[in-house]
């Protein structure tokens, strides 16, 4: 567990004070036996203290607050909770700059749409309760096993087990990653898995297919090699690859992940059209050796990108 990482129950016995802080400052109030916070452009107040006793997420959440930025000294908080909650957060920030809490510190709620099931309605189980997330990541693993049982049945089993748990794993999670966090996404195996698309599989097999060009050539080093563009499509996959920068300020400022598997994937198209049109290990010097830095600049790329979002990218598929 991380450092700073807190279960709910941490700030249980920093709730009263909180509620007394809050009261001593005229900013909570009694409201029908429950202590509350108005807050700006909200009909319902914030209850933080029920009648009779014993608190909500938002005493909670405020307790949450003050100690992140009093104790921790954060200068940025980002919430990632379903889209329901922004009333609550909105609530939540107001009360916490009004206490002064949160003063020089911003406060995000990174909202998040639902997940649908092929019919149109809330993604569930047969039975109707919610799936857990553990019988989905072993069904990916499952079918991602017979992918590569199929596609790679030379290789050593244990191999194929660990190929199968990064696409099945990388599958999910991409197709979560993948989308506009706002809004909503229909969630299809046979889509997540497919090799054809904006998917984690389809970027592993770029990945592994630009690996595979440096086993099959032999160079290992390419530290005098100098990038010699001359075709358009390694132009246009070199200018590609010095945009990550950008994409990655852009994801950190909007908080949303799916510019980043955008960027991949055109990454993964642009390498492919270049791959189709110039000949890298059937090409001269000083060509080659160019051709194989711009390949291996892409793999890089393409390999720190998939880190960034947590998705595994095997050396073979």
């Amino acid at each position: 567990m991380p450092a700073d990482e807190r279960g709910e129950s941490f700030y249980n016995p920093m709730l009263p004070q909180v509620v007394q802080d809050l009261k001593q400052r005229g900013i909570a109030t009694e409201s029908e036996g429950a202590t509350v916070v108005f807050t700006e452009g909200h009909e319902n107040p914030l209850i933080i203290e029920k009648t009779g006793g014993g608190y909500l997420y938002g005493t909670t959440d405020l307790a949450a607050l003050q100690y992140r930025t009093q104790q921790l000294h954060a200068d940025r908080i980002i919430y990632v909770v379903g889209a329901p909650q922004s009333q609550h957060f909105a609530q939540v920030f107001a009360t916490g700059k009004r206490a002064g809490w949160a003063q020089n510190v911003v406060l995000e709620h990174a909202s998040f749409g639902s997940i649908l099931g092929e019919d149109g309605k809330m993604f569930k189980a047969r039975s109707g309760e919610s799936v857990k997330l553990a019988e989905l990541l072993n069904e990916a693993q499952e079918r991602a096993q017979k992918l590569v049982d199929e596609k790679s049945p030379e290789l050593p089993e244990q191999q194929r087990r660990d190929i199968a748990r990064a696409i099945g794993v990388g599958a999910l999670k991409y197709a979560d990653l993948s989308k506009d966090r706002t809004g909503d996404y229909v969630f299809s195996f046979d889509k997540m898995l497919s090799l054809d698309g904006n998917t984690a599989p389809y970027l592993q097999y770029a990945y592994a297919r630009i690996r595979s060009i440096f086993r099959k050539s032999g160079a290992t080093d390419l530290s005098g090699a100098t990038l010699n563009l001359q075709s358009p499509f390694e132009l246009s996959l070199a200018k590609h690859i010095t945009r990550l920068a950008d994409v990655i300020d852009l994801v950190a400022r909007e908080l949303k992940p799916h510019h980043l598997c955008t960027y991949l994937y055109d990454l993964a198209t642009k390498f492919s059209g270049f791959y189709e049109n110039c000949p890298v290990l059937q090409s001269d010097e000083p060509t080659r050796s160019s051709r194989l830095l711009l390949s291996d600049l892409t793999a890089r790329t393409m390999a720190l990108g998939l880190d960034l979002l947590g998705i595994e990218h095997p050396e073979q598929i």
